[in-house]
């Protein structure tokens, strides 16, 4: 009975806990190179990545020019989905070498490890190429769909994904559309969306991937007809004077939820949703709904908090209704009393902010004017504001505008793709959302471009961002806090996706 491939790699995946053997003296190379493939394609598709890693760089041993493109294409897609970011641009630069220039698809996942570098506009520029080549490439339709949607282009967002997903009815398109549904308040959509997602999912009933999702379904249910982040029209179609305070760096402001007292409420850019401690949600009525994950500076990484709904929320002359809302519970203990306690983002309800630091006042709208400014950066919206800099002159990456931080930090991915030695170790003692970052440190001598704001021979905080950066499905390069914004007037304008910095 003859047996084929197929039936070589099926009895070899069986045998998972066994090691795999190949006799490279009777095999010829190429031969072996397809059974690697064949076994990394298997463990791909069980969802087994870092088994597939191990398969597809070993497949590449011996390969015939077809199947080092095969391989190299396997290797980038599992490095991807265990978000080792950098080896993945790495490898998407080997996929450019050897793959087919005609290949819609390999420019295609070229670009997706553009976009996972935080290389937002490259990653574009790479998906409308692969569309030149392929105007049916789903996966490329997909990509320019989340590209327009950081651009604020919702719209036109939401036309792509949805011509993605009807050339390619993959999962991730179903959750790219999803989170344009939701950034347009339009939530049953959202939750229509994310539910197809789910059901797309390779082993949906089991995977904790689909069981967050599921969660986040049931809460943007929750809603039913109430509209999500509902403000009057005549409230809507103006700016609102907002002051605010500085204290420990923070941007302070005095609100009310859910109709009770005065409270404060720090201004944080870099949280997604507003967040507030259980005794405050308690305190105004905020039941928890589900639960959600999350992730921030610290050593617990990964952290599974609440999610809830505030009716309501007056700052000075604004009023938003039907607010999203993370309730941290359960609380991290063994924190400084300094920490953020209830934080919340006008970025979050869809609106545009003016943080002028010399006035100690804020302006909120839907639209704001275009004021002239110092230094204009592209901004992208992906869950948070990011704008690009520039390390060491070779380097550029996406960091966090983040109103709620106090210095300017780099990632400790970015810190390794430096090489530098810094001549002592300093540790830092820093907490984050997550708790301690057992791996802060300072690194001196760093130079830092955004366009024409230049930091030379700059010590910057070195931070742990992996998982933040696997949540949020890209790498973030770093974080520009109190110490970098408040030298300006700053204008975080979704609608031009711009940040515009004058100097104060």
């Amino acid at each position: 009975m003859r047996v084929g491939l197929r039936g070589v790699v099926i009895a070899l995946a069986v045998a998972a806990a066994a090691p795999i053997v190949i006799d490279a003296n009777s095999t010829p190379a190429s031969a072996r190179s397809e059974i690697r493939l064949e076994l990394g394609d298997l463990l791909f598709g069980d969802e087994r990545y870092w088994e597939a890693i191990v398969a597809f760089e070993r497949a590449k041993e011996g390969a015939r020019s077809d199947q080092l493109a095969r391989a190299s294409r396997g290797l980038l897609r599992s490095l991807l989905q265990v978000a080792e970011f950098a080896r993945a641009r790495q490898e998407a630069e080997v996929l450019a070498g050897v793959a087919d220039p005609a290949d819609a698809a390999s420019r295609t996942l070229y670009a997706d490890a553009l976009w996972a570098s935080g290389l937002f506009a490259e990653a574009e520029a790479a998906y409308r190429d692969a569309l030149a080549i392929d105007p049916e490439a789903g996966g490329a339709r997909h990509g320019l769909a989340r590209g327009l949607a950081a651009r604020g282009r919702l719209e036109e967002g939401l036309a792509e994904a949805q011509a993605a997903i009807a050339a390619a009815d993959t999962p991730e398109a179903h959750h790219t559309l999803s989170t344009i549904y939701r950034r347009l308040r339009r939530y049953p959509e959202a939750a229509e969306a994310l539910t197809a997602y789910v059901d797309r999912l390779p082993g949906t009933r089991r995977t904790e991937k689909a069981q967050w999702a599921r969660s986040e379904v049931r809460f943007l249910r929750s809603f039913g007809d109430r509209p999500a982040l509902d403000i009057p029209p005549e409230q809507a179609a103006r700016m609102h004077t907002i002051p605010f305070r500085l204290e420990r760096d923070k941007v302070v402001v005095r609100g009310r939820i859910n109709g009770g007292p005065e409270m404060d409420l720090v201004i944080d850019t870099g949280a997604e949703q507003m967040v507030l401690s259980k005794p405050t949600a308690e305190r105004h009525r905020i039941r928890p709904i589900v639960n959600t994950l999350s992730a921030g500076v610290g050593d617990i990484g990964l952290r599974g908090l609440e999610m809830g709904r505030a009716d309501s929320l007056e700052i000075g002359t604004l009023t938003i209704r039907n607010i999203p809302a993370i309730i941290k519970n359960p609380p991290l203990s063994g924190l400084p009393d300094t920490r953020v306690e209830n934080s919340i983002s006008p970025l979050a309800f869809g609106m545009s902010a003016i943080i002028d630091y010399e006035r100690e006042q804020m302006l909120v709208g839907r639209e704001i004017p275009e004021e002239p400014a110092d230094v204009v950066l592209p901004l992208r919206f992906n869950r948070l504001a990011m704008v690009r800099g520039v390390v060491n002159q070779d380097h550029p990456k996406s960091f966090i505008v983040d109103t709620g931080g106090e210095v300017i930090s780099i990632s400790l991915a970015t810190a390794n793709t430096l090489g530098m030695v810094p001549v002592r170790h300093i540790p830092l003692q820093v907490f984050g959302t997550s708790g301690w970052d057992m791996d802060a440190f300072l690194l001196p001598g760093v130079h830092l471009a955004f366009d024409r704001i230049q930091y030379e021979n700059f010590s910057v905080v070195v931070l742990n961002l992996h998982r933040p950066s696997a949540l949020l499905g890209f790498h973030i390069g770093g974080i520009v806090g109190h110490r970098f914004l408040s030298n300006y007037r700053v204008t975080l304008d979704l609608q031009r996706s711009t940040l515009r910095l004058t100097r104060i």
